[in-house]
């Protein structure tokens, strides 16, 4: 499951009667008063009320900047983002001695195959979830 930053909430958008989408609609990702928490905690910027330039290089930016287009989760975006993560991951892993990791190219997806020393071939695939 992928989960907002703080600050940050997803909200799927409706259909044109109001009712939950379809299998592939479109995540917005919504932004949240935290002006309660910034004057209790002192150390936290309101995502809503403050500019991104006035905004520390936080997790929140990053999510933004990495994961979304616009206003929405990107799911081509999302799918590179794990694609390196795993990549990056595998090689620190004892098995990456003993087997070859290779990402299968989707642009939607995260699939995966990996090949024992004696060519047994696994495949296997993530989906997203919000």
């Amino acid at each position: 499951f992928l989960r907002p930053p703080p600050g940050h909430s997803f909200s799927l958008e409706l259909d044109t009667t109001g009712q939950l989408p379809a299998r592939h609609s479109r995540t917005r990702v919504v932004l949240e008063c935290m002006c309660s928490k910034e004057q209790l905690l002192g150390d936290i910027l309101c995502p809503l009320h403050h500019p991104d330039d006035k905004l520390p290089r936080d997790q929140s930016s990053y999510f933004r900047r990495t994961l979304c287009t616009g206003s929405y989760l990107d799911v081509e975006k999302i799918a590179c983002w794990v694609q390196k993560l795993v990549r990056s991951a595998w090689l620190l892993l004892p098995q990456s001695h003993h087997c070859q990791l290779m990402v299968l190219r989707s642009s939607r997806t995260c699939r995966f195959r990996l090949t024992t020393t004696s060519k047994m071939n696994i495949c296997t695939g993530m989906v997203f979830a919000v």
